[in-house]
Order: C-alpha cells, then structure tokens, then sequence
C-alpha cells in the first residue's frame, strides 16, 4: 500500500521591534544571563505587563504580506502550562481571537497552503543543560513572537522546505524579521501524520519540535514519516506524542504525550485590554508594504528580461536585489548588471550570510556609471571587469580607476592592424590553431586585447584573426 505525507507547521518568529512585547526590555540578541529582563519578564508579583503596539503593527504587516485577513477585534489569552523557562506558569499568547486568518503561501507548483491563523505571543526563557545542572536565562522571556500556523496542506519535506524559505523571504522583505534560525529568531513545530494514497481521512499525528534548521526539518520529516509507515505495516498504532529529533543519530524520540487546546485552559487574560484594528489602520499599513518576493521575480523575468534562474538568485536576499535595482536603473539592458551581480560580485562572498549581509565596498551607483560606460561603448567587457576587480579591492570609482586614453573603441583599421601584428608575433600559436588546437586563438586574442589597452572588441578580433590564419 502507498502512504501519503499529511504536514503543517506552526512556524515561530521573532519579531525585530526594539523593545519586548509587554516591557521597555531590549529585545538585543546574547547579552549575559539575565541582563536583559526584569520584573514584568520574569512575571513577579504585582507586575503589569503593556502591550508593545509596534509588535500589532508588525503582526498585520505579516498577515497582509500572507494574505490574511484582519479581524478587527483581536484579544489576549494565556496559555497554561508549568516549565522552568515559564517563571509565570503561563505564556500570554493569543487563542480563539487572533490578529491575522485564513491566509495562504503559494508554491511553485501552484499549490497553496493555506494559513490558519497568525497570532503574536510572548517567547519563553531558554535552558542551558551542563554537566547535570540546569541553568535557566530568561533574557529571551519576553521577546514578541508572531506564530504562523499552517493547515495540514504540506505533503512532501520538499514542500515544506520551500513553505518555509517564502515564509523567510517574505518576512525579510517586509522588515519584521530577520529569521536567523541558528539564533533562534525562527523556529518551525512540524505535525505529521500518514494516511493511504487517496484517503480523506487523517492519521494521528505526531509533533516534532522547535526544529532551527531548514535542512535537519527535512530530515526530521523524511524520517518520521518512514517511521510512522512501518509502525501501520506491522501491525502497530501511531502514538499522538511530541518528538525531538537527533541530528546525530538522524531519529526522532517521544518527549511527552502530545497536547490538545484543552491542555492548556486558555483563558482572557484579564491584564491586557482588548485590541482593536480599525479598516484605516489596516490600509494605512498595507501601504507600507514593500514589493513583495513573488511579484518582484515576475518582475525581474517578464519586464527586464533576467532569466528566471539569475532572477531568483537576485530575488533570493534582500540587500542584493535592492543593489540591483540601483546598479541598473537607467541602463540598456539590466541583465549586465544582474551578470556582474552574479558572476563576480558573488564570487567574492563566501556563503549564504554573506550574500544576505551584501557588505561589498562597491556602491551601487559606481557599478551603474561602470554599465553606462559599456552601454556608451566608451569601454570594452574585458576592461569593464578589470575595472570591478579593482572596485571591488578599493571602493573607489570608475572615472577614477579608468584613464581618458583608455575609453573609446578601436575603429576597423586598427583593429585589422593589431590583429595581423598578433599573426605575425605568435608563430607557435598559429601553427597550433592550424593543426587543431582551437584553444590556440585565445592566446592571440590575448596579444590583441592586451596592446590594444582592453579597447579592442574581443569577438570581432577573433573572427579577424581566424579569417586571417585560415
């Protein structure tokens, strides 16, 4: 019998206001233990805590960038439940009136997952096990969390890696979040359960979780699927339970029984006043809204002609395509500065973080006066990407870099001139391109290029210097 994957996530992420959802605390990443909370953090007595409007204001920018709706009547509710990084005994989250509903992600394949609801929250404190002992630091307790819960909509590990990379995208684009998962600013609880090929029905459904890495969710995924898979085939029943998963070992292990809504006897916390979000302050913040991720790419394919894969590439970090608009703003063809992007920019970032930090010492605005020298044809390809490599070394400028005498393309005559000197001047390479070694020419396009001072046009040259051998 063929089984199907049945997934959602309920996906965690932090917000970047400045301060905590309920207190003045800094919401500032590391920081000594317990430095950065205080007595409403950590819950004392006679404490009251204060709804922080910034963290409503970026929880609808995130349900509008999904596309969600937004209720105008949203409330707080706490969460009970007793654990060490909890100094209350409760988390203040949101329950059966959130700020966001019914929203999607779309997928390539255009399938749609469907977003159940977005509700913001107040994140725990973290405990730090050694040798034994547990420490707890509350300096997270406190920090506003939105919470995007899916429908169980995914069905593969692939989709959900691509779910959760737009989720990440988008909440980069619109400014709400970094999404660092190896800080913890966003973590995804994944349910799964298994049913036949063609069923309706759900099975019980298991919950791995705070899963901080794109790559081990998948795994996780991968894994417990095949497990739950062989439990039905022997005869065995799936246990509805929460799991942790072992990068190690490549497993999931039970934690605890899993819990129902009920677990928690969610109630309105009576501290917190209700929260309204009237029609003009939901339009006021969709206007905000930045070009979003999907429609940029469409964008970048259909009107400025950027194959799709360089697209997504430039698409993919935010810092690199608001670069890319600016390096090629009034340009002839906007695919030269997506291929400097690309192709010698990227290669001097070592990795992903790099590329999102963009931190390059050329500026937009010299890498747009480099192209319109090339659109002008004051300059040549080859003398164009010498030019960048020394941009790219030193910050300085084009018009500082490249002399006068350098500019300006060789006319015909000159260029027959250099060419017949290249014939004349390399015997060796000659005779090799004679006897079929067609790398050879390069070598005579070398001679050309090199003393005609990067003027030369290094495609005519070499149909010149073939024409002349042959």
């Amino acid at each position: 019998m063929k089984y199907e994957m049945v997934a959602g996530l309920e996906t965690h992420v932090e917000l970047t206001t400045k301060t905590k959802i309920f207190c003045g605390c800094t919401t500032q990443f590391g920081g000594d233990p317990n430095t950065h909370c205080c007595p409403i953090c950590i819950g004392l007595p006679g404490t009251l805590p204060k709804l922080n409007e910034e963290v409503v204001n970026y929880a609808i920018k995130a349900g509008l960038a999904t596309n969600c709706e937004i209720p105008e009547i949203s409330k707080m509710d706490r969460k009970n439940y007793c654990y060490p990084d909890l100094p209350k005994a409760y988390q203040i989250s949101q329950y059966d009136k959130p700020l966001c509903l019914n929203g999607y992600v779309e997928l390539s394949n255009g399938r749609k997952i469907r977003l159940t609801r977005i509700h913001i929250e107040e994140d725990a404190g973290k405990l730090i096990h050694s040798h034994g002992d547990t420490y707890v630091d509350y300096n997270r307790g406190g920090v506003p969390l939105i919470e995007i819960v899916s429908e169980p909509d995914i069905r593969s590990p692939e989709e959900a890696k691509e779910y959760v990379e737009k989720l990440q995208l988008i909440m980069k684009y619109i400014g709400v979040s970094d999404c660092k998962m190896q800080e913890g600013s966003m973590r995804c609880d994944v349910n799964i359960s298994v049913r036949p090929e063609g069923s309706d029905e759900f099975g019980t459904r298991t919950e791995i979780k705070n899963m901080n890495s794109i790559t081990f969710m998948t795994k996780a995924m991968e894994y417990e699927f095949n497990r739950q898979v062989d439990l039905i085939e022997s005869g065995g029943k799936v246990e509805q339970e929460t799991l942790r998963y072992d990068e190690v070992s490549d497993t999931t292990s039970s934690m605890r029984g899993k819990e129902d809504a009920n677990d928690y006897r969610y109630f309105r916390d009576p501290d917190l006043v209700t929260i309204q979000v009237p029609r003009e302050k939901v339009e006021e913040i969709r206007k905000t809204l930045p070009e979003l991720p999907d429609q940029k790419l469409q964008r970048y394919i259909s009107e400025l002609e950027i194959p799709e894969n360089d697209a997504r590439l430039l698409v993919k970090y935010r810092a690199v395509a608001e670069f890319f608009e600016k390096a090629s703003e009034g340009t002839k063809t906007p695919r030269t500065a997506a291929n400097f992007i690309i192709g010698q920019i990227f290669s001097i970032l070592e990795n992903d973080n790099a590329k999102e930090e963009f931190d390059i010492k050329v500026s937009a605005e010299n890498l747009n006066a480099l192209i319109k020298l090339l659109d002008e044809g004051k300059i040549k390809m080859n003398l164009a990407k010498k030019t960048l490599a020394k941009m790219l070394e030193t910050g300085k400028a084009p018009s500082e870099l490249i002399d006068e005498n350098d500019m300006g393309s060789l006319d015909d005559a000159a260029l027959t001139e250099l060419c017949q000197k290249a014939v004349e001047a390399n015997p060796n390479a000659v005779t090799d391109y004679k006897n079929g070694k067609v790398k050879a020419i390069k070598a005579l396009v070398g001679f050309v290029m090199k003393n005609s001072r990067g003027k030369a046009d290094a495609a005519a040259a070499e149909q010149k210097l073939i024409a002349m051998i042959e």
